[in-house]
């Protein structure tokens, strides 16, 4: 899928001086200020996160992807680590896990993990770490978010400047989970996917849709999601996540619509 139909997913490991010196795409800065948007403010954005639905430490959400007419090419799993200091802030460890499962496995190997650091406050990302094996090509990414781009790379990473208040993706999923969707319909922020920054706005566009998973059924919110690139809406994907009208909100649906072919990641269990 971050491949977005175009075969092996791409990998640039960043250079650990380089990021200091890459800048936020103008046109990413001017979508923010748009009349009518949502500013991309740390406070402001932790102001639409409730905080009466805190993260669970030890959550486990396992998914299975299906893709046009394939089931379960690959599973993936979502887990809230723990909650912890992290750079001298509060912060959640949030990780997932992807693995091709067969018979695609026999043509595409991929064995995952991403973990992510993000602000307990607001779930703005501190670090985000990529460690990608995929067709028996390994690389290994850990990226620490700075605002300003002066503060020095740490010796094990590269610092990567970005907007304040940028969430990963990891970070992104649990922030919808946590927004009060009756009260605040529509949200939009930057999201930087360990290549590229993006803004991305979700709105709500169903309150009560049925959902059938291998989980069970379940009756929930509908949320679509636009992502933007230098100010231009993809064409290339286009994904709505369905959340469990639950106390904790459980991601039960994401489907996305690609270039060569649909996907649904389901979810199978949660614990």
């Amino acid at each position: 899928m971050r491949a977005k139909g175009e075969g092996a997913p791409i990998v640039v490991a960043p250079d650990r001086d380089a990021p200091l010196d890459r800048e936020v795409p103008k046109s990413v800065v001017a979508a923010t200020h748009e009349v009518g948007a949502q500013p991309v403010d740390p406070v402001k954005a932790a102001a639409a996160v409730d905080p009466g639905i805190p993260l669970r430490a030890g959550e486990v959400l396992e998914f299975t992807a299906n893709v046009a007419k394939l089931n379960n090419v690959a599973t993936l799993t979502l887990q809230v680590a723990e909650r912890r200091s992290f750079l001298g802030k509060s912060a959640w460890h949030l990780q997932a896990f992807a693995h091709t499962q067969n018979p695609f496995r026999m043509v595409f190997v991929l064995d995952d993990q991403f973990d992510s650091y993000s602000d307990a406050g607001n779930l703005a990302s501190l670090q985000y770490e990529m460690r990608l094996d995929e067709r028996g090509q390994k690389v290994e990414s850990v990226q620490q978010m700075t605002v300003t781009g002066k503060e020095p790379a740490p010796p094990n990473a590269s610092r990567t400047r970005v907007l304040p208040g940028t969430r990963d993706p990891l970070g992104m999923m649990q922030y919808l989970r946590n927004v009060d969707w009756m009260k605040t319909p529509e949200v939009r922020g930057p999201v930087y996917d360990g290549h590229k920054l993006y803004d991305v706005r979700a709105r709500l566009t169903g309150t009560s849709t049925a959902v059938e998973v291998p989980a069970g059924k379940f009756v929930a919110s509908t949320i679509d999601l636009q992502v933007f690139d230098n100010g231009v809406e993809s064409k290339d994907a286009h994904f709505t996540l369905y959340l469990a009208n639950n106390a904790t909100r459980t991601p039960v649906l994401l489907e996305a619509v690609l270039p060569v072919a649909t996907a649904r990641v389901e979810l199978v269990k949660s614990k």
